[in-house]
């Protein structure tokens, strides 16, 4: 039997935060709304006391909810300081280990920058820093997470679907976090339909495989852009301001292929209702 794709939102929605204190209500809030995936926020640093793990964990497994991390956001792991990169990893094991705790299967990785190098500088220490990150990582007992580096929305940052395909190459346990919005983003609306999309899973299946395409994480929002930079700002599905990308074509594409990833919304306050629009679609289209 094919698994279904699973949506969810990252953090809590502007809606969700006016009516809830905790994050431990999440799971029960997310299954109501017919959602069934939960983003741990840790951008800003892992901050994650047992109480909250312990709580989060028993409640996402009570309402059947699985969860993932985003790891903190000014992980670099191509700076050309080695001790920002060591800072990295270190800031690596402690999203395994907050993710562990609540339960969470998958730990999101931000590439890093290429803005004082060349890209392939950049790759070369990044690979450097995920293996090493990697190794630690099972030594201390996290061999059950899955990094999962994520494709970014600038032009100068290190990240874009080919580059992240390749560290995932580094270790066939490693799945891209695909952003589609950064994607279209960083190439300034590229992504017109089907044809594009389809494009980009095929890149991801021969580089790294059909099981992994079938399994990848992903987060998905309307994504405003500037040139030359690329991101700008996130948006809503109902504020996308002609930015787009649409995610019709790809849950049509998702659905045909029989594909089982996780759609994450970053949508900027919105992202539980935009995370159903598109469940609700991808179901309507799914044989």
């Amino acid at each position: 039997m094919k698994m279904p794709a699973k949506f969810g939102p990252a953090g809590n929605s502007d809606a969700y935060s006016k009516s809830h204190k905790s994050t431990v209500d999440a799971p029960k809030y997310l299954r109501e709304m017919g959602l069934d995936h939960y983003e741990y926020q840790c951008g800003r640093g892992v901050r994650v006391s047992d109480k909250l793990a312990s709580d989060l964990k028993a409640r996402a497994q009570e309402n059947g909810i699985t969860l993932s991390l985003h790891a903190p956001y000014f992980i670099s792991l191509s700076s050309v300081e080695e001790e920002k990169r060591d800072n990295s990893i270190n800031y690596i094991l402690q999203s395994c280990d907050a993710a562990s705790r609540i339960g969470a299967e998958r730990i999101v990785i931000h590439s890093g920058s290429c803005a004082k190098i060349t890209r392939q500088e950049a790759l070369e220490l990044a690979k450097d820093t995920l293996v090493r990150a990697r190794k630690m990582a099972v030594e201390q007992g996290f061999e059950h997470i899955v990094f999962c580096p994520e494709t970014m929305g600038k032009v100068n940052q290190l990240g874009n679907l080919t580059e992240v395909l390749e560290l995932c190459r580094l270790d066939d346990t490693f799945l891209p976090t695909i952003d589609f919005g950064h994607l279209n983003a960083r190439d300034f609306g590229f992504i017109k339909g089907k044809a594009e999309y389809e494009k980009m899973l095929d890149e991801v299946e021969n580089m790294i495989g059909s099981d992994r395409l079938k399994k990848f994480h992903s987060h998905f929002s309307k994504i405003m852009f500037t040139v030359p930079g690329g991101e700008k700002k996130h948006l809503t599905f109902d504020d996308d301001q002609g930015f787009g990308p649409d995610y019709e074509p790809l849950m049509e594409i998702v659905a045909k292929k029989g594909l089982s990833p996780v759609f994450i919304c970053e949508s900027a306050g919105t992202q539980d209702i935009d995370a159903l629009a598109m469940k609700n679609f991808y179901l309507s289209v799914k044989e």
